[in-house]
């Protein structure tokens, strides 16, 4: 890795000295600008998105037989967009005075396992399970129903192949439900940052969990290390999976088309903002290519990074992706917000959206709990700790130099009155009601 001159970086990039002493910091992407696909060069694209979507569904009546709680969908995992004015008004009485109306995108409530990792995660399990049946003698799945895979001699098959993953929780939770309802033998390597219920879970699903006293980036370099011992064994790598990527990415044409039924324009007279937590970045890496893809330019959106990991901002803005550390800053990358907690980012991600993505911010821990209990008392919906960091991206909004300077950039004056706010809850449902009442009392006393 790159040896790091903190000094020198500090001079070259003044915000990161605001980020080793663990303050909130907004930065705009210079690259990112009026970007959209057809004006960057990326290694891929719509045919690759494409193919992702395809395949979810051909394995959609697996899903629907797998999980009863997809049959509305027919199989289909997806999750409600939806308007909270109450929420809304709740942060302008707050100060946070932004313009248009605000949405909530609800992956926090996705079935089967409660994240936006259901989308990445399954989907690359089904890619495995697809790639295993069509080499394997005794399964046909060329012609048959994709709920084939389910019966007991397919099961025993894929019981001779093995998942791992290493995780903070959410991806761990989607490629254990998923991996062992198909039968094969499911490990996450863990770190300590992960919620006890979480391994709790799994366990009781049949996954092998194994934890360390370490952090994220451990859980993933052993894990990989022991996978790569077994040819029977396919590793689910969150720093630099496409198949992870490319499941993310199906959700810009999903909810493309839950804005045109709900009548929510995005055009050049409507922009669109969309707000994403951010760990390593796999998950709001490909929603973001799968955004850009539909609506070009009109969409503007940015990553939200907890203070004490701000892993991908300080990958994009130095240009050295995972070239460089928090820790190399003086940071920890410890935070209460499991799914933030990561200190080095991905490489495909950043190198990817460094002309796509138009900026990030970073949010202190006692601000996830604070817009948790307000989201709670106004709307009565209940999302992760690190969902709530989403929320963080409309302080881009306070009068100043930096939203005078974005609005001019991207020839937008006039037209702020008329956008959408999108809020990405990337986790929630399945925290058990003892933590998440937990989360809301202490968010409570923060207001």
């Amino acid at each position: 890795m790159t040896n790091i001159d903190l000094e020198k970086l500090k001079k070259d990039f003044p915000l990161v000295e605001k980020m080793a002493e663990g303050e909130e910091v907004i930065w705009l992407n210079p690259r990112g600008y009026n970007s959209s696909l057809d004006k960057v060069v990326l290694p891929f694209g719509s045919a690759e998105i494409d193919d992702a979507e395809a395949r979810l569904l051909r394995f959609a009546p697996l899903i629907r037989e797998a999980f009863p709680e997809t049959r509305e969908m027919q199989g289909i995992i997806e999750s409600p967009l939806n308007e909270i004015p109450a929420m809304g008004e709740i942060l302008r009485e707050a100060g946070i005075d932004f313009p248009g109306k605000l949405y909530i995108k609800m992956d926090s409530h996705l079935p089967v396992s409660g994240s936006v990792k259901a989308r990445g995660g399954i989907y690359e399990v089904l890619k495995f399970a697809e790639e295993v049946a069509l080499k394997e003698e005794g399964i046909n799945i060329r012609s048959e129903d994709y709920s084939l895979l389910l019966t007991d001699p397919v099961r025993s098959i894929f019981s001779r192949y093995s998942l791992a993953v290493g995780s903070t929780g959410n991806l761990g939770l989607s490629i254990g439900i998923m991996g062992a309802k198909l039968g094969f033998k499911v490990t996450v390597h863990m770190s300590q940052d992960a919620r006890q219920w979480k391994k709790d879970l799994l366990r009781s699903k049949g996954v092998t969990v194994i934890e360390y006293r370490d952090d994220y980036q451990k859980a993933v370099a052993e894990g990989r290390k022991l996978a790569e011992k077994d040819p029977f064994c396919h590793f689910v790598d969150d720093e630099g999976s496409k198949d992870l990527f490319f499941g993310y990415s199906v959700a810009g044409r999903r909810i493309k088309r839950q804005m045109e039924e709900m009548e929510i324009p995005c055009d050049e007279e409507h922009p669109l903002f969309v707000y994403i937590p951010c760990g390593v970045g796999g998950a709001p890496g490909g929603i973001t290519l799968g955004l850009k893809e539909q609506f070009g330019e009109n969409v503007h959106i940015f990553f939200v990074e907890s203070v004490q990991a701000p892993c991908m901002t300080l990958g994009m803005m130095t240009e050295l992706h995972d070239g460089i550390s928090v820790r190399d800053i003086g940071l920890e990358g410890k935070t209460e917000a499991d799914g933030l907690a990561v200190a080095r980012p991905s490489k495909l991600v950043g190198t990817s959206m460094k002309p796509l993505v138009d900026g990030c911010l970073t949010i202190e821990d006692q601000g996830l709990y604070a817009f948790l209990y307000a989201l709670d008392s106004s709307q009565g919906i209940r999302i992760e700790p690190s969902a709530c960091a989403a929320f963080k991206g409309l302080d881009l909004w306070e009068e100043g130099e930096v939203l005078r300077g974005y609005i001019a950039d991207n020839h937008l004056g006039g037209k702020m009155g008329t956008a959408s706010h999108i809020i990405w809850a990337t986790g929630g449902n399945m925290v058990p009601k003892d933590e998440m009442d937990s989360y809301i009392k202490k968010g409570s006393v923060m207001i």
